[in-house]
């Protein structure tokens, strides 16, 4: 039998078939079903995306790694590869996300999430109409500057890095895109958005954003990403469920 590895130029091509003797066919077959795959997690809230990878890796005794970060507060679409697959991770991670964010409004941190330091609080009130006055202002292009606590780096270190010392963190803005930004609550002070975005935005950095432009300070309290490129939530499964497989 003719075993068809995976073409790294491409996460779902296949290369012309490798010929493997009577004797290694089987564990071939082995390594290449179960070892080179891509994993959709449903990741739980309250954990790193480093620490799915590392609890996925420990039990299946296998290369893993992830194609995009969530935060700790954030759940949803993880989608992680596995075996010789990581090498295509690059091909992931320009790939445009969906999400699902609830924002607090009369609140700012520095972290820019329920889970950091409040910096300042505001009482004034807003309605639905001038948040939605304001979201218009947040379709199409345009310069984003990332959340002093992210991943982004600065000099070689990442940037919470910096951050959690108390140093100054200046991250340049980057340019980035909103497909589409649609309120589907408000209940002052908590809203939801579902947003579209390119690869490089920050869920984070908008509600911020958004909280600055309406003059009241606005935090992010939950965060859910529904899709990653043309991958939808619903077709993961939770980490505890691929955790129990055999």
């Amino acid at each position: 039998m003719d075993i068809a590895p995976v073409n790294q130029a491409h996460p779902d091509a296949l290369s012309p078939p490798l010929q493997a003797t009577p004797d290694d066919k089987l564990a071939l077959f082995r390594y290449t079903y179960e070892m080179d795959k891509m994993l959709l997690v449903d990741k739980p809230k309250g954990l790193t995306s480093a620490r799915v990878v590392e609890r996925i890796k420990r039990k299946f005794n296998v290369k893993v790694g992830h194609t995009g970060t969530l935060d700790p507060l954030a759940t949803g679409l993880l989608v992680l590869l596995t075996g010789k697959r990581t090498k295509n991770a690059s091909l992931f991670l320009k790939l445009d996300k969906a999400y699902e964010v609830k924002v607090v409004l009369g609140i700012s941190t520095d972290t820019f999430d329920l889970e950091g330091r409040v910096l300042s609080q505001s009482n004034n009130e807003v309605t639905r109409e001038e948040l939605e006055s304001v979201l218009q202002e947040f379709r199409g292009d345009m310069w984003q500057t990332p959340p002093p606590f992210s991943a982004k780096k600065i000099a070689g270190r990442r940037a919470y890095q910096l951050a959690r010392k108390g140093l100054r963190v200046d991250i340049p803005p980057s340019k980035v895109s909103v497909y589409s930004l649609e309120l589907k609550e408000f209940q002052f002070p908590h809203f939801v958005l579902a947003c579209q975005v390119s690869s490089g935005f920050y869920v984070r950095s908008l509600a911020h954003d958004i909280g600055e432009r309406l003059g009241v300070g606005a935090t992010v309290a939950e965060v859910r990403r529904t899709r990653v490129g043309p991958y939808h939530v619903e077709e993961a499964r939770g980490l505890d469920e691929i955790l129990a497989d055999d």
